[in-house]
């Protein structure tokens, strides 16, 4: 699946478009565009904060937590799956549709100095990961009293 292109109705160059050209590239490239064929699954990750932890989830269904790495290191947080093909089964009949083959799945995030590298969870259930990060004590906005 493509991801759609824009056409440029300015004449000459123009920057916006460049950029967003670009991105569209990088996100092709991480949300498993067909025309390039790179295996790559097409999840949706959200990531949201409060005052106390920054939340990632992503979509990871399918993939069991033996087959899910989470990995931080210098403020990057990296998300990866891989699924490998099934060993063929011994089954009668001959195969009429085989969809389910290898993917794989990858996403790093860059992390605000605010995170605490030292208390990070992550959890797998019903195809989500939920990725709970700590914020560092020293960072958390505290409430002065005016005297």
């Amino acid at each position: 699946m493509a991801l759609p292109t824009r056409v440029n109705r300015t004449q000459g160059y123009d920057p916006i478009e460049s950029v967003q050209r670009d991105f569209e590239n990088v996100l092709g490239r991480f949300f498993g565009n067909r025309e390039l064929d790179q295996g790559f699954a097409p999840y949706c990750v959200d990531v949201r904060e409060d005052a106390d932890h920054i939340y990632v989830e992503a979509e990871l269904p399918g993939y069991t937590k033996d087959e899910v790495d989470v990995t931080l290191e210098n403020q990057t947080l990296t998300i990866s799956a891989e699924k490998k093909m099934e060993k063929k089964r011994e089954e009668k009949g001959q195969m009429l549709l085989n969809e389910r083959r290898y993917s794989r799945f990858l996403r790093s995030f860059t992390l605000p100095p605010t995170v605490d590298e030292q208390t990070v969870n992550a959890k797998l259930n019903d195809g989500i990961l939920i990725i709970t990060l700590n914020k560092r004590e020293e960072t958390k906005p505290r409430k002065i009293q005016v005297g």
